[in-house]
């Protein structure tokens, strides 16, 4: 079984969609969905600096539009037969999600435009952020980021755990960082999946709510506990809820692990799960589909000649 992997947020750069819209197909259908959310994704993911598709609102939007595009044209190219899994990390699991059939690829862009928005408002309440911390045990972190005041938000593996909470905890603890850990503030404007997003969990669930599913076609994994969802109803109630609540990606790869998955491949714009798939997978295939020319390797991964 291959496992294709969808992005989060910071994986986005300058420029990172121009490779891709040279194709008049994916331009056009990246052009509709700029319409449809009214986010102007090409110009964006062409010519947008990158202060500009830092900002939440734009970058989550941004990313999914890129996994989606660069995963239907992943699809397209491998045998209808190849045993397929999906999984996404924190707003890449509407990816996933829209890639397994749970919802359209329209619907996704929509609830992932309000997210963005909705989490952009919530961290605008206070001032909030987040920050790598590398080094320690698992245990250990958590217990000092408690103390300090702070969340665990994101268990990404491979010996890196993000922390997030107000700001002036956060320098407080970059200031003073227990022996042995490494503190290194990220560029996102909130404290993501902890408390601080309770009331974008609020919005997105409403929106959500009229919203057609299905239940996935494919294997697919969440980032609550990196077990398999079944159902379509599950897997949105879980990304809904996710918005607040640690993302568990090392469960999602301690999974691929137990379940002897053959390779991974990442979707556009790629580098981030590939880079911890590598460190916590070794033996694991991976390929990071960056640009088009990458979805050759890809092919290569399923049907080595």
């Amino acid at each position: 079984m291959f496992v294709i992997a969808a992005p989060g947020q910071g994986s986005q750069k300058p420029g990172f969609l121009v490779p891709w819209l040279e194709n008049p197909l994916w331009a056009d259908q990246m052009q509709a969905w700029s319409h449809h959310i009214n986010i102007d994704l090409v110009a964006h993911g062409t010519t947008s600096d990158l202060e500009t598709i830092t900002d939440t609102a734009i970058a989550q939007p941004l990313i999914v539009a890129a996994g989606i595009m660069s995963g239907r044209a992943l699809l397209a190219t491998l045998p209808k037969d190849t045993p397929l899994a999906f999984a996404g990390h924190s707003v890449g699991e509407f990816t996933a999600a829209a890639l397994s059939g749970v919802l359209s690829d329209e619907d996704a862009l929509s609830l992932v435009a309000l997210r963005g928005a909705a989490m952009a408002a919530a961290s605008a309440r206070e001032s909030t952020g987040m920050a790598a911390i590398i080094g320690g045990d698992t245990a250990a972190v958590e217990a000092a980021l408690t103390a300090a005041d702070l969340y665990p938000a994101n268990h990404n593996g491979g010996g890196q755990i993000v922390a997030a909470g107000t700001t002036a905890n956060l320098e407080a603890f970059a200031a003073h960082p227990p022996e042995g850990l490494r503190v290194i503030p990220l560029s996102v404007a909130g404290a993501f999946h902890t408390p601080f997003m309770e009331s974008a969990v609020a919005e997105l669930a409403d929106a959500a709510a009229s919203r057609p599913l299905h239940d996935p076609t494919h294997v697919l994994y969440t980032n609550r506990d990196g077990s398999r969802v079944d159902s379509g109803a599950q897997a949105m109630s879980y990304m809904i809820d996710q918005v607040a609540r640690p993302v568990r990606w090392d469960r999602c790869m301690e999974s691929f692990h137990r379940e002897g998955i053959t390779g991974m491949m990442e979707l556009a714009p790629a580098g981030a799960l590939a880079g911890l798939a590598k460190r916590a997978l070794q033996g694991v295939p991976v390929v990071a589909i960056k640009t088009p020319d990458d979805i050759e390797k890809a092919q290569e991964l399923v049907n080595p000649s």
